[in-house]
């Protein structure tokens, strides 16, 4: 697959995805498309050996592939990645004594950098329940799509020291402003979105809704930038960017061996949650795939998790926050993530199959270390590792922005990303770096 091709499918996929939801629902019907069958948790499986499956849980989807030449015993090639990314997301009812505004409180989900999220164009977007005329439950994907929502910044002639310190306070500064009364009608937001029901479900008109999860989103569309196009920047690069190379890659894997994919919502606000890395969603499938508790640590132990979240690179107006002696540059290959606290799950042995993978499929790679005197962040590996007992290792595409309402990472890096990422489900066998017996 060439550079532009894989863009132009990654910009597709991010601008049908504004929230996890839209996201796993995305996947799902790619993967239906290529012969993948869909589980119900609730009912009886009958897994053969060759075939494909899905199963999605709130956001949250895990794939596999049952090899034709491998028992699940003899492990998996697992990918994992999260499918949430920060951002805001409106509080169920209006705020009071706002007219003849519109106005709608939020909350932080996730460590978005707020002042990002002023001056912008937004969309709104999430699932709402409803019950349609025939008393039907139904659990609707709603995108309006165009910008209705913006949240104006204070004119720094009514706070001077805007450009000396900028404090927002998510309560009080960052509610999305979403229409104007006409005519002393009264707007709220059930009215709202029942309108859009309407519009993108004609055939539920008058179904009433019940509640929702609703999320600001900037719909401006991903883009190259640069003199030379070197960067792309986008929305939710984190983590939509690994999930997209993890897809394909799947897509694209032989069937002789065993493959998986373990995309969890909630790693924003922490991964607890019945979808969350920390929930039951990945072991409960292991457990059905495998069917009893010895096959099943029999396979743990022979599979390899592959951990894929953005990496920062180095910023060059802010030199002095990353370790001088390990920079990361964009357009310079897949990073290694390594931190002497376990925020991150990488070790000696994990981190040397994923150099030699990428070696093999002629991807260099780089390593991001914090600054000693900085505290880490982290991301699904530490905890899927921790939950089902796996060797993995933490990885990602270099970028620079992360968790602001736009990212920015390099051009080449999401292709060679997916090339390494495709040997590691291709390679015949992965190696395995025993521990020397004196």
């Amino acid at each position: 697959m060439n550079t532009a091709t894989f863009l132009k499918d990654l910009f597709d996929f991010i601008e049908q995805s504004p929230t996890p939801f839209h996201a796993a629902s995305i996947m799902c019907r790619k993967l239906l498309s290529r012969g993948f069958q869909q589980l119900d948790e609730g009912a009886k499986w009958n897994l053969k050996q060759g075939n494909n499956y899905l199963v999605t849980r709130n956001g949250s989807l895990i794939a596999f592939s049952l090899g034709a030449m491998s028992a699940p015993a003899s492990g998996f090639r697992i990918i994992g990645a999260h499918t949430d990314s920060p951002c805001l997301q409106i509080k169920p009812r209006i705020r009071e004594n706002q007219s003849p505004y519109l106005v709608t409180g939020v909350e932080k989900y996730g460590g978005a950098i707020l002042h990002t999220w002023f001056d912008r164009d937004l969309s709104l977007a999430g699932r709402v329940s409803c019950v349609a005329k025939k008393g039907d439950g139904r659990c609707l994907l709603i995108d309006f799509k165009d910008p209705v929502a913006y949240i104006p910044s204070l004119a720094m002639h009514l706070e001077r020291t805007v450009n000396e310190s900028l404090a927002v306070n998510v309560h009080n500064h960052l509610s999305p402003i979403l229409a104007q009364g006409v005519d002393g009608n009264p707007l709220d937001l059930t009215t709202m979105l029942s309108q859009q029901i309407t519009s993108q479900y004609p055939e539920l008109e008058g179904a009433s809704i019940l509640g929702f999860e609703l999320f600001c989103y900037d719909p401006a569309k991903p883009s190259m930038i640069g003199l030379n196009k070197d960067f792309i920047a986008a929305p939710r690069l984190d983590n939509l960017l690994s999930c997209h190379i993890g897809l394909e890659a799947l897509c694209q894997a032989g069937e002789s061996s065993n493959a998986m994919l373990i995309f969890t919502n909630h790693e924003e606000i922490g991964s607890t949650s019945s979808s969350g890395a920390l929930g039951s969603f990945p072991d409960v499938i292991l457990s059905r795939i495998l069917g009893n508790t010895e096959e099943k640590s029999i396979c743990l132990h022979h599979s390899f998790l592959l951990s894929l979240d953005n990496a920062h690179a180095t910023h060059p107006n802010y030199r002095d926050k990353t370790d001088s002696d390990h920079m990361v540059l964009l357009n310079q290959g897949p990073v290694i993530k390594i931190n002497a606290s376990q925020r991150y799950a990488t070790n000696t042995q994990s981190a040397s199959l994923f150099r030699l993978i990428a070696s093999e499929a002629g991807v260099k790679t780089q390593d991001f270390v914090m600054r000693s005197d900085m505290v880490c962040g982290s991301t699904i590996g530490p905890l899927s590792s921790a939950q089902l007992g796996i060797e993995t290792v933490d990885a990602g595409v270099p970028s620079w922005g992360m968790h602001s309402v736009r990212e920015v990472t390099g051009v080449t890096d999401p292709l060679l990303m997916y090339r390494t990422v495709c040997h590691y489900l291709n390679r015949s066998s992965l190696p395995r770096f025993s521990p020397t017996q004196d």
